[in-house]
């Protein structure tokens, strides 16, 4: 009993002593000066590297709408096989993220990068060679595993790898090249053939895994699986060989070793009072983002457009434009403006956009709002407030809630406008004013802490 009661005690605790975390916060003159022999290049180089999934993440995504007509007609499927053909891309990315955290934990951030990589290559040959509809449903499933995953290992690892200043703006380049590969399919997708296009899909799974062999592995990663010397030498080679990484290897294998002495973390574990906070904060946050009617309006841009009379095709270049110049400025600003902010400057946004009368005017506010704040900050968070050792489940659980509200609220929107156009936006207002008041009182913010810092201040 008395060693049960220590060990809850234990729990209760702090991960690593607040005092010796918070305090380092803003950062010693040591700090300060060991900045300057700091060479990010590295860090840069496997950013770039790993968000050619994100890139491919956004090339599965907005495959569907520039080739519905040729498709059909190719191969001669009714709306409804080619509404499961879109639609199945959805199921494929839940059961990649149920399994994008354990795959990520036993075999390495670089591993699972390497395991979508296949799986979407494999997704894109299979639609490529399609003759009839099972192909066709095999292939855009085994894309949406690979989507899937992606969505929770890049984010994932680029913040293991990223020094506190430049965490926020490289793990936003992950949405932001989500939606650079949306808007590359729109638009080449006008002028490709529905095969060809299926190939330009192969290109960033084959740059990422051929570039993943010139990268470092997340030393986070590294340290707690006991790779000790690996551990050293990736850090190093992030921070450039300059660099005195003394300070944050101790930090980072003090917080790993205090990990290691608690039990292995399952799915129920979540729902401890420690990881209470971490998890209502990544959950929500994806809950809120989905549910204020985001794949509503993408999956329907055109129609939207088109019972505004508004020119579809020109709306849906001006949403693709608008998509990524607004993602782009919010790479910048992220770190120094933080996360809280933007997230509530874009909910506050989104809550307008819903309720504007016009509706081509609408989809424009719309568009921007989500893309300032609530499409990147969310999986930014997400990859910043679980502690490493149920960073696993935890994401996993995170992305598992993104992907079925991203299926839900696009099954549930054509059947809401049928039911009232006006009082579906009404209900997207309600549900972003929610979402506002829940960034107010329990997302923290993250901006300029290590992951360590962050850990120290959820759990006090």
């Amino acid at each position: 009993m008395a060693v049960k009661e220590d060990v809850q005690e234990n729990i209760r605790e702090p991960l690593m002593p607040i005092e010796n975390i918070l305090d380092r916060e803003d950062g010693g003159a040591g700090d300060q000066a060991n900045n300057k022999k700091v060479n990010p290049c590295m860090v840069y180089f496997s950013t770039l590297i790993a968000v050619c999934g994100s890139y491919a993440f956004g090339s599965c995504a907005g495959y569907s709408s520039p080739t519905q007509s040729a498709i059909r007609e190719d191969i001669a499927l009714s709306l409804a096989e080619y509404s499961v053909f879109g639609s199945i891309l959805t199921f494929g990315a839940m059961i990649g993220a149920i399994t994008s955290g354990p795959i990520a934990d036993y075999i390495g951030r670089k591993g699972a990068m390497r395991v979508s990589s296949v799986f979407c290559v494999a997704g894109w040959l299979a639609i490529y060679f399609a003759e009839g509809v099972w192909p066709l449903d095999i292939g855009r499933l085994a894309t949406g595993y690979g989507m899937g995953v992606f969505s929770y290992v890049v984010p994932v690892f680029i913040a293991e790898i990223a020094p506190k200043n430049l965490r926020g703006a490289l793990t936003t380049a992950n949405q932001l090249m989500i939606c650079a590969g949306v808007s590359v399919a729109f638009i080449i997708g006008t002028v490709l053939t529905w095969r060809a296009l299926a190939l330009t899909g192969i290109i960033p799974c084959a740059i990422l895994f051929l570039g993943l062999f010139f990268i470092p592995e997340s030393p986070r990663w590294l340290a707690k699986t006991g790779k000790e010397k690996e551990f050293e030498a990736a850090l190093q080679k992030l921070r450039g060989k300059d660099a005195d990484i003394t300070h944050e290897a101790a930090e980072i294998q003090d917080y790993i070793e205090t990990l290691e002495r608690l039990p292995k973390a399952g799915m129920l574990d979540l729902f401890q009072r420690r990881y209470l906070r971490s998890v209502t904060i990544g959950v929500g946050l994806m809950v809120f983002q989905q549910f204020g009617g985001i794949n509503g309006i993408c999956f329907y841009t055109s129609t939207i457009f088109e019972s505004a009379g508004f020119s579809s095709s020109v709306g849906t270049i001006i949403y693709a434009i608008l998509q990524v110049v607004v993602t782009g400025l919010n790479t910048i600003v992220i770190d120094r403006a933080g996360r809280k902010p933007l997230l509530l400057v874009s909910a506050t946004g989104l809550v307008l956009g819903c309720l504007l009368v016009g509706v081509s005017f609408f989809l424009k506010l719309y568009i921007a709002a989500f893309s300032a704040g609530m499409g990147a900050v969310p999986w930014v968070v997400m990859s910043e407030i679980f502690p490493i050792n149920i960073k696993g489940v935890g994401g996993s659980l995170a992305t598992l809630v993104n992907w079925f509200g991203a299926w839900l609220v696009s099954y549930t929107f054509n059947f809401l406008m049928t039911w009232s156009s006006y009082g579906t936006f009404i209900l997207y207002a309600a549900i972003n004013a929610l979402g506002i008041l829940f960034m107010i009182i329990v997302v923290p913010e993250t901006k300029g802490r290590t992951l360590e810092q962050i850990q120290a201040a959820i759990n006090a």
